[in-house]
């Protein structure tokens, strides 16, 4: 899990029975049918509103986004820096051969080497980025209605409770603890979007962002490698994506000699 997520869930969940605890007891804040309701009630939205493998595919990527470390988009320009060099030092077809984990790249990299004409190369990538986004835009849109569902099933589950309360509204030393259960619901749902869901979502956007950051990268240094395979224009060009102060220079002199001795 990456340094800000961890601190994040700690320092929330922490907060909140610090301030539970501090004031009362945390006895008093457990209720198995309130957290039935919000819980049972928040998958079954989840599940009419969306495919089964739709929200299944979502927990996953939410488990691989807090797992894994964000790409570098310095890391990217590097590559295309790399292939630039190699185009121009073994010709475009060389780069069909390259070996990458991208699958991004090297669809970009075999159609650089088959020679295919710009307007193809931009068509095909502009499809693919596309399509991630939409693909991401599904995960992210099932955390964010979950963080929708969560507090209004906490509301019904208030009402349920009220409900409840007021049918034993004769018994007056009741009302006190019954009306703490009823809101207990709208507590435990609030919790659960705020810490929870939305969080979640807000976090699988700010990897979309660095994601499609990077494809764009390769889509314009494919672009550009096809048109003028120049490694220093290149590099200014795309390397103007990425902020000023997280820029990485130029590769050095001694560097590109060392890629002239391995295989990109």
């Amino acid at each position: 899990m990456d340094f800000a997520s961890f601190i994040g869930i700690i320092s929330g969940i922490s907060l909140v029975i610090s301030a539970i605890v501090l004031r009362g007891d945390l006895h008093n804040f457990v209720n198995v049918p309130g957290a039935m309701i919000v819980l049972g009630g928040t998958c079954a939205a989840t599940l009419l509103t969306f495919r089964f493998k739709e929200v299944i595919s979502a927990f996953w990527a939410a488990f691989f986004v807090f797992s894994e470390e964000d790409e570098d988009p310095n890391d990217m320009v590097e590559t295309i820096v790399r292939l630039a060099y190699m185009s121009r030092r073994e010709g475009l077809v060389k780069l069909g051969d390259i070996k990458t984990t991208s699958g991004f790249l090297k669809k970009a990299c075999q159609l650089i080497a088959d020679s295919s004409d710009q307007d193809v190369i931009r068509s095909a990538l502009r499809t693919e980025i596309e399509s991630l986004k939409m693909r991401h835009f599904m995960v992210q849109d099932v955390f964010r209605k979950m963080g929708t569902f969560s507090p209004a099933f906490g509301m019904l589950g208030t009402l349920i409770g009220l409900v409840q309360m007021l049918s034993k509204l004769q018994d007056a030393s009741s009302i006190g603890p019954s009306m703490a259960v009823a809101l207990l619901t709208t507590f435990y749902g609030c919790l659960l979007s705020t810490l929870f869901f939305l969080p979640i979502a807000g976090k699988l956007k700010v990897r979309t962002v660095t994601q499609v950051q990077n494809l764009e990268i390769v889509f314009e240094g494919a672009v550009l490698i096809l048109k003028n395979n120049n490694p220093m224009m290149i590099y200014e060009i795309i390397s103007s994506r990425i902020p000023e102060k997280s820029r990485k220079p130029m590769p050095s002199i001694s560097e590109r000699k060392k890629w002239d001795k391995a295989k990109t």
